[in-house]
């Protein structure tokens, strides 16, 4: 049998054969079978566009049922459905900064990040309050931004990102940023870590093992409840832009210029999965221990079915970035540039 992305052929051969010395013979036939399919091999997925009037990046979606969950972007855009996405109703949160990540811990209990700004929710949604997480002058000459934010747990919680000063006209990455709670939210410490560099994302597994990416390459992983924090190598130099772990072992990392990473043995060793897709890749996302996705620039959208060994490409329809992904074994959503929105049911 033999497939190409375009056309699928399939031949089958019966031969002629001889059975206890005499010659019997069988029908001898070849059928050929070609297929010209409306689209290639890997646009067979179910991702389907929805329209809203949303016109600005989306960046992050999380959801916490079939029906419940949240979009978020620049300029502070917040907005949830009850309906499964069929429509969409904005949140007037109190913020211009871009929201960079939004994560429930449970149905109630959320928390997004806006640049200097972290927000937490404990009636699902219904309300978001500011949360100030560090003193003013904390960082001297310069202000923090909040990339990602997780809880491993009620009370332990950790925010990443960099702390940033003005020179010229740009801001510019002076230090790396981990912020750590004990007490669910109510206070904050800053933890040192061995790198300077920006960072991108946070995950935990469980109450103890955690892991961050960051610029340059850098993964960093934990023990102790993210009290302490060692190097892992990654093997790169790119940035790494996400990071999921599906138990203290099996994690995966995607970032700039095709880059996939996979581990087992909880980073240890990071194995670099080769493959023919180069543009960058910003989420990675399993349902379950086999089944993940990959989102990322030209509107990008992988699948693996094997762990996370190989990888091949579902039709997204949109050219534009995807920034944010969610995976349920059932459903899964996609943002990006302009208001993206896609939708995936099996």
């Amino acid at each position: 049998m033999i497939f190409d992305s375009e056309r699928t052929i399939l031949i089958v051969k019966y031969h002629l054969f001889s059975v206890g010395g005499s010659s019997l013979r069988i029908i001898a036939f070849t059928f050929l079978f070609s297929l010209i399919c409306v689209s290639s091999l890997h646009a067979q997925s179910g991702w389907v566009e929805q329209s809203d009037n949303v016109s600005v990046d989306l960046v992050a979606v999380f959801f916490t049922s079939f029906d419940r969950g949240w979009i978020a972007g620049d300029n502070g855009f917040l907005a949830s459905t009850t309906d499964g996405g069929r429509t969409w109703t904005k949140y007037p949160l109190n913020a211009t900064e871009d929201i960079n990540e939004i994560y429930f811990r449970n149905d109630d209990n959320g928390y997004l990040v806006a640049g200097r700004k972290i927000f937490i929710t404990r009636d699902a949604g219904r309300t978001w309050q500011e949360t100030r997480i560090y003193r003013s002058g904390a960082f001297g000459a310069g202000s923090p931004e909040f990339l990602s934010i997780r809880f491993s747990d009620k009370k332990h919680g950790y925010a990443v990102g960099s702390v940033l000063r003005r020179s010229g006209g740009d801001e510019v990455v002076i230090d790396s940023l981990l912020m750590r709670t004990e007490d669910g939210g109510d206070t904050w410490q800053r933890i040192k870590v061995p790198t300077k560099s920006e960072l991108f994302h946070i995950d935990f597994s469980g109450n103890s093992h955690g892991w961050i990416v960051g610029d340059g390459g850098v993964i960093l992983a934990s023990t102790d409840e993210g009290r302490i924090w060692t190097k892992q190598v990654s093997g790169t130099a790119l940035p790494l832009y996400n990071v999921d772990f599906r138990d203290d072992n099996e994690g995966y990392i995607v970032g700039k210029a095709g880059t996939i990473l996979r581990t087992s043995n909880g980073g240890v060793t990071w194995e670099k999965v080769s493959t023919n897709f180069k543009d960058t890749l910003m989420r990675v996302d399993f349902a379950d221990d086999k089944n993940g996705w990959i989102v990322g620039y030209k509107g990008e959208i992988l699948r693996s079915n094997d762990k996370g060994r190989t990888w091949i490409r579902q039709e997204s329809n949109t050219r534009e970035p995807l920034y944010g992904l969610f995976m349920d074994k059932k459903f899964g959503w996609a943002v990006g540039a302009k208001g993206v929105i896609l939708r995936y049911k099996k």
